[in-house]
């Protein structure tokens, strides 16, 4: 890659007054009972953020300018870029640049709905990498491990969609989800993105880390779908009826033969709320002798246990380090 590479990383502090008063105003709006989308948890701010930022600081170096997505907010991490040679590589993008022209879908509590308008962002790199801010680099990644050959390189399996799967629809009837599996929101929102691609029958199930996209693929997409955009983008709260963006755009480029296969790369994903504290530090003793594990998802870190939430936060500190050791070194 000749081309510059950008970050993506929406960010929201739930903890916020100003964040809470907006979200409890839209849902009274609602009138009805608090969603599932609108789980606290969906909001709640750990410190993933400056775990993410070190990885990148210090396993991606080369990402051009980091844009740190936010709804009027500004992370207190931020100030340690201040007087470095990154303080100019980070820029803060609020949800009113993404949503110029959309502003009566403001405020939005969807990061789906957000997802779908990075293309918008003023000056992104034509190449990015969406990152979640639970996200993590393990490792030192190249360019190439997501951009290779004039392709997105993209990480996960091909399986039948839900709706094709006898289990799945047995499942459903009887109301059994099997531990560690999608939500079923989440399946649906891959299935509905395969098939706006083209793929009738099967689904190509992503793996919870950094996404590579191109901004032309969903500008161009949506250039010639401007009502399904304004729909996708009306979704407040997440719903089992909308898209996925980094999905749809990642079928778009398999339909057209520009996404490479390739998952050498491993993945972490600790879920502190589902899984058991030992099957969590048995990943972490996984990942520490395995290099090929490069990247790390935590969802939901507060929600673990005091122990488990200790040993977590430990081993980041050893394997991706501060953000200010990140920018010393």
């Amino acid at each position: 890659m000749n081309e510059p590479i950008d970050a993506v990383i929406p960010w929201v502090d739930g903890g916020d007054p100003a964040h809470r008063a907006k979200l409890d105003a839209w849902l009274a709006q609602l009138g009805r009972q608090r969603p599932v989308a609108a789980d606290p948890t969906r909001f709640n701010d750990d410190g993933e953020l400056a775990w993410c930022l070190a990885s990148i600081v210090r396993f991606a170096p080369w990402l051009r300018t980091l844009h740190v997505v936010t709804d009027a907010q500004r992370p207190a991490v931020l100030d340690a870029f201040r007087g470095t040679p990154w303080e100019a590589r980070v820029r803060l993008v609020d949800h009113r640049e993404l949503y110029a022209g959309f502003e009566q879908y403001l405020p939005t509590f969807n990061s789906r709905s957000i997802s779908c308008l990075f293309w918008r962002i003023p000056g992104i790199a034509e190449h990015y990498v969406y990152f979640n801010d639970d996200f993590m680099l393990l490792r030192p990644v190249a360019p190439e491990d997501f951009f290779r050959d004039g392709r997105v390189v993209v990480r996960g399996h091909w399986e039948k969609q839900a709706c094709r799967r006898w289990d799945k629809r047995l499942a459903k009837a009887l109301g059994v989800r099997r531990q560690g599996a999608a939500l079923p929101t989440e399946s649906k929102a891959q299935d509905l993105s395969a098939r706006l691609a083209g793929f009738a029958d099967r689904c190509f199930r992503l793996r919870h880390c950094p996404y590579p996209m191109r901004r032309a693929t969903l500008a161009d997409y949506f250039a010639e779908r401007p009502a399904l955009l304004r729909e996708t983008i009306g979704y407040r709260l997440r719903d089992p009826a909308q898209l996925r963006p980094e999905s749809l755009a990642t079928h778009l480029e398999l339909a057209r033969g520009t996404a490479l296969v390739d998952d050498a790369l491993q993945l972490l994903h600790l879920k502190p709320a589902e899984q058991p504290p030992w099957r969590v530090r048995r990943k972490l003793r996984r990942a520490e002798r395995d290099p090929a594990h490069a990247f790390a998802c935590v969802q939901s870190l507060e929600k673990a246990d005091p122990g488990t939430h200790a040993d977590i936060l430990a081993w980041l500190d050893r394997r991706v380090g501060t953000l200010a050791g990140a920018l010393a070194s």
